[in-house]
């Protein structure tokens, strides 16, 4: 199965057309709102609440864009929508409240977030939202086991492996060096099957994504182009961006 051509025909809105200076916060229905009035693809992240529900957001703690401190994983859905992002009225949506807003207009890039700990009930309830959409939509995730998760339970849904090349930062340190490891160089690829790949511009080129792009025929999606010359980065080495912070011409 190839990737569809929608997904590098314009770039795709990071965590929705998202701008905090008009008090539009990313992954909230203003930002999917904008993007949809926009024409461009939304990529929104998905984490599991204490009772299955996928819900759109980012990171695992509260607190930093929304009212409410702990965990996502730790709340209900009915609590997880009860909280306000940060001066606005706005409410965090579930998948399915995301998909009812956006009804097909634009494509969805549904990034599964994870705790790299095998856990896939996230993966299972993106499945049955996605079941009765008939919108566009693709999955992704940077835990290669959820993106197995997707090729297992959703075999028909166009799939990708977000990577950089290197994962020593602070951010990585909850993982093991094995785990660390076996996303290097997208070598878990035969396993998982991507049918594109998001790349973190910074480090773009990379060996593994030229391969996948060159060699696999996997397009390559540059994340998350902020500046001028991650622009220019991504339109020498990419098929597409992923942006915020502007809006593109094209």
């Amino acid at each position: 199965m190839r990737a569809p051509d929608w997904l590098t025909a314009r770039p795709v809105a990071h965590r929705g057309l998202h701008d905090i200076a008009r008090g539009v916060v990313e992954n909230m229905p203003a930002a999917a709102r904008a993007a949809v009035a926009g024409n461009f693809a939304i990529e929104c992240d998905i984490q599991l609440s204490a009772d299955g529900e996928a819900m759109v957001h980012h990171d695992h703690e509260l607190g930093r864009l929304t009212e409410g401190s702990g965990y996502v994983i730790e709340k209900t859905a009915a609590e997880l929508k009860a909280l306000s992002f940060k001066n606005t009225d706005e409410r965090m949506m579930t998948l399915a409240d995301l998909c009812g807003l956006v009804a097909g207009r634009v494509p969805l890039v549904i990034e599964v977030k994870s705790y790299f700990n095998g856990d896939r009930r996230l993966v299972k309830r993106m499945a049955e939202v996605l079941s009765s959409y008939p919108g566009p939509a693709v999955g992704m995730s940077f835990d290669p086991d959820q993106v197995l998760a997707l090729r297992e339970t959703m075999p028909n849904l166009t799939r990708g492996i977000v990577a950089q090349r290197t994962y020593e930062d602070g951010y990585w340190e909850k993982l093991t060096r094995a785990q660390r490891d076996s996303m290097l160089h997208l070598r878990h690829g035969f396993q998982t099957r991507p049918h594109f790949v998001a790349f973190w511009v910074n480090q773009l080129p990379a060996p593994a994504p030229w391969i996948a792009r060159n060699v696999f025929g996997c397009p390559l999606l540059a994340w998350t182009v902020r500046t001028p010359e991650q622009r220019q980065a991504a339109g020498r080495y990419a098929d597409q961006m992923i942006f915020e912070g502007f809006t593109p011409e094209a």
